[in-house]
């Protein structure tokens, strides 16, 4: 496999990481640039979301989340193809930690760079300190 076509885990955890900023969850055209045009999410809720659902809804945020991620790990699945998992929590105001989430996404990638092709939120009680 090129080295190329494999990403470092810096590299995908830099991205994923930026997908939790409010600059980044208010930009269409680089969440367009994040988000593969088969992109699935399931998420957390339970619910499925669409990247045409992502891109309608996150631009118009009205108070995105303070999100915590951390414990990052990379698995190669094929030529340019990754899986990056995480724990992410949502930061309160006052500095705790609630919805913590076991996170998954799928990187592929493309023509544009690496780009989120699926996500999943799975909730968790281990806490967070």
């Amino acid at each position: 496999m090129s080295d190329s076509l494999v990403p470092s885990l810096a590299e995908l955890q830099a991205l994923e990481i930026e997908l939790h900023t409010p600059v980044v969850r208010r930009n269409y055209e680089r969440l367009q640039a994040l988000l593969h045009t088969d992109f699935l999410e399931f998420g957390r809720s339970g619910q499925c979301y669409t990247r045409t659902e992502i891109l309608n809804t996150l631009p118009s945020e009205a108070h995105p989340t303070n999100i915590w991620a951390d414990n990052f790990e990379l698995r190669i699945l094929g030529a340019s193809i990754a899986l990056l998992t995480y724990v992410s929590s949502q930061v309160l105001p006052d500095g705790t930690h609630e919805r913590c989430t076991l996170r998954t996404s799928i990187w592929q990638l493309t023509e544009q760079g690496w780009q989120m092709r699926f996500h999943q939120g799975t909730p968790t009680h281990n806490r967070i300190s």
